[in-house]
């Protein structure tokens, strides 16, 4: 057995976190108290999450293995050794997800009448439709190729589904067997709709469909087997800054030269013939390991056809309509509400059409004078860029885009240009760095005669389609420090014009770590001499080593850590003598938790941050990030009495880390804690449906700690072994 590291002992690896990640959400989907339609659109972002996972970070380990990296990672691993256990680990997550799949929701879909057919099951009606549906619709789009010495392998697209046929010639009987491929149209949806009876569904795959005319294709060959297949190729983007004409244009070649990465992954059906895998391992020059069998549809992600076609609102979430703001009776605008007091937002549960709106009435005010935006993604319809365009017709207009940011660079890349044709001043932000905090700032002549400037600072990105599903946070404010700084972050990111400091805001890659430091050592001299210390902090993603010994060194002061991390964390928590304060919970439900809180107890006198950035090495050194303030007495209440105290009482959708990174249901931990669902409570907040003493108290892990509560008036709650 290896020996243990130094690392080992401090952290957990990060590819096993990010699969426990996963296996949470597979988790949703195997949880018969969800709707059956969210179980399958669970199941299907597991399998696009593994497919980026595999694209980047399982590309990437190799990469480094083939560079000859030998440097062990945060948990004590060479890359060899990482790569090794997450193959195993990624095999045994996909037998997971089929069998959930086919035990769970394909049964559970066909009694409820929606029945994905096999071809044998049609009735003489359905196929007659569907062979018409073929003739028409995809036979136009078929190109089959034989792979013989005129005609070598075709270049496979990254992620294309295609057909593998075993073939044989007619006339040469004992002839050599040949393979065929067979590209699955991308623009057709993978799911054909047949005839089916009044409040029923039934489907057949596309790839099932072609396969029943491949011999009308192949009419010189005999077919002897076919198999769907999917190959995953490397999809990390590489080039040097320095020799570039420009960056716009060397993420345009790098999109191009993506589409010829190197294959990392072969997915294909488990009763696929030997042959046809033996003979795509071999040209994909992957090896045994790679190959990844599905017993069912090659592909789980376009499941969420089924999520968006099948007409059954009795198989989701009951819809949510979320709250719309309500301005004050003596505001005629959100600029007047605004210089009375800052807006907090806490998303969806509060409708981001006010951010919308905010900058469309930025656009169309004539007072205003000026608009400057950041952009890291967003939707093909944003209104944000209709807001820009009109605005640069009448006022200084200006967007910083990140065209960096990854699977986003082609549209990006077309929004740059129409902004720029429109006369936006458009901006890719410091070279080197990418731009990922979440600013937008008008500058508005007021009718005092008072020229000032109106920010919206975020948590999440400017996309309103995604806004309905991701839990975030905005602030809205004309307070004057922390807009003037947004003016000196923003001529950082045109000019790169440096200041040594941006207080109160907390700028990566310049302050921001060392702020955070500096904080959470605050803490442990407070623990030290007696007065209140605790963290509470909630980000995506906990990675980076400074950060984390700097946690353990305040868990050992007497500071009470209570972290809440939707996805990686390489922390420790609860380890004797290192992490005995430290508690690691990760919520995943119905939204996607993304919001950045960070709350410091400052012996009694409270500060909260709220940002872009997770505790990450990207975010505080390679990305421009901003984390700000909140200093409104009523948006720091609700942070502190509300949203803070519901997600660390949540037992039904929270589960809590362990030592060895492996994370358990808060429910069966803490059995006699009442049944609670942040989200859910959040959701009748909004609609008036619940109040804040609906929230049970805050209660830690274990019976020997006990987590101060952030709501004074919650109650108590016994905490099991």
């Amino acid at each position: 057995m290896p020996r243990t590291t130094q690392k080992q002992k401090l952290f957990n690896g990060r590819d096993h976190s990010w699969m426990q990640f996963n296996r949470r959400v597979l988790e949703e989907a195997e949880d018969p108290s969800n709707p059956l339609l969210e179980r399958v659109k669970f199941l299907a972002i597991t399998a696009s999450n593994l497919d980026e996972y595999v694209e980047i970070r399982q590309a990437g380990l190799m990469q480094r293995i083939e560079d000859g990296y030998r440097e062990p990672g945060y948990d004590g691993l060479r890359p060899d050794q990482s790569l090794q256990t997450l193959t195993a680990e990624i095999h045994n997550f996909v037998a997971a997800q089929y069998h959930c799949w086919n035990e769970h929701l394909l049964p559970e879909l066909r009694k409820q009448g929606v029945r994905l057919l096999d071809w044998k099951e049609l009735s003489d009606g359905a196929r007659e439709v569907a062979h018409d549906y073929f003739q028409r619709e995809v036979d136009p789009l078929l190109t089959p190729i034989s792979i013989d010495p005129a005609h070598p392998f075709p270049r496979v697209l990254n992620k294309a589904l295609c057909l593998a046929l075993l073939l044989r010639a007619k006339r040469r009987s004992s002839g050599p067997q040949v393979l065929g491929v067979v590209t699955v149209p991308r623009t057709l949806p993978r799911f054909v709709s047949l005839p089916s009876a009044e409040g029923r569904f039934d489907y057949l795959l596309l790839q099932d469909l072609i396969a029943q005319h491949l011999a009308g294709m192949y009419r010189g060959y005999e077919v002897l087997a076919h198999a769907s297949f999917r190959v995953t190729r490397n999809s990390n983007l590489y080039f040097e800054e320095e020799e570039a004409r420009s960056l716009l244009e060397t993420i345009r070649v790098e999109l191009h030269n993506r589409r010829k990465g190197d294959a990392v992954r072969l997915e294909i059906e488990t009763g696929a013939h030997p042959e046809i895998i033996e003979r795509l391992r071999v040209n994909f020059e992957l090896d045994e390991d790679q190959v990844l069998r599905g017993d069912g549809p090659v592909n789980l992600s376009r499941l969420m056809f089924l999520y968006d076609d099948v007409r059954r609102p009795d198989l989701k979430f009951q819809p949510f309509t979320p709250r719309p703001l309500t301005l004050s009776r003596k505001a005629t605008s959100i600029f007047d509400e605004l210089r009375q007091h800052d807006v907090l937002l806490h998303h969806p549960y509060d409708a981001y059409t006010s951010v919308v709106d905010f900058i469309q009435q930025g656009a169309e005010d004539p007072a205003v004078v000026s608009m400057k935006q950041t952009l890291y993604r967003t939707s093909h319809d944003s209104p944000v860029f209709a807001a820009l365009t009109e605005a640069a017709a009448s006022k200084e207009a200006t967007l910083v885009v990140e065209l960096m940011a990854r699977f986003d660079e082609a549209s990006n890349i077309r929004w740059a240009r129409s902004m720029e044709d429109a006369g936006v001043q458009v901006f890719h932000g410091v070279v080197g760095l990418k731009t990922h905090c979440k600013l937008a700032m008008l500058v508005r002549r007021d009718e005092d005669g008072v020229t000032r400037r109106y920010c919206h600072l975020g948590t999440g990105n400017y996309n309103p389609v995604t806004a309905r599903f991701y839990t975030d946070l905005s602030l809205l404010t004309c307070d004057p420090e922390i807009t003037a700084q947004v003016h000196m972050v923003f001529n950082y990111l045109t000019a790169h014009a440096e200041i040594d400091d941006y207080n109160p805001l907390l700028v990566a890659p310049l302050t921001m770590a060392e702020s955070f430091l500096r904080l959470i050592r605050r803490e442990s001299e407070h623990a030290q001499a007696g007065r209140p210390a605790h963290i509470v902090a909630k980000m995506n993603a906990l990675l980076e080593p400074s950060v984390i010994e700097a946690l353990y060194q305040a868990s050992q002061a007497g500071v009470e850590v209570d972290l809440i991390v939707r996805g990686l964390s390489i922390l420790r928590p609860g380890v004797k003598g290192l992490s005995d304060r430290i508690r690691v919970r990760s919520i995943v439900g119905r939204f996607l938790e993304h919001s950045r809180i960070f709350h410091f107890a400052n012996g009694g006198n409270a500060e909260i941050y709220l940002g872009s950035a997770d505790w990450m090495p990207r975010n505080l050194f390679e990305r421009c990030e901003v984390v700000f303030p909140v200093r409104d007495p009523a948006a720091r209440a609700r942070i502190h009495d509300e949203i803070l105290p519901a997600y660390l009482a949540d037992t039904l959708k929270a589960r809590l880390q362990q030592p060895d990174g492996s994370y358990i249901r808060a429910g069966k931990l803490l059995k006699d804690a009442p049944p609670f669902a942040a989200q859910d409570f959040l959701m009748k907040l909004a609609e008036g449906k619940a109040d804040l003493d609906a929230i049970p108290a805050v209660h830690a892990t274990r019976r020997s700690v006990k987590a101060p509560s952030l709501n004074s008036s919650a109650k108590k709650a016994t905490v099991a072994d």
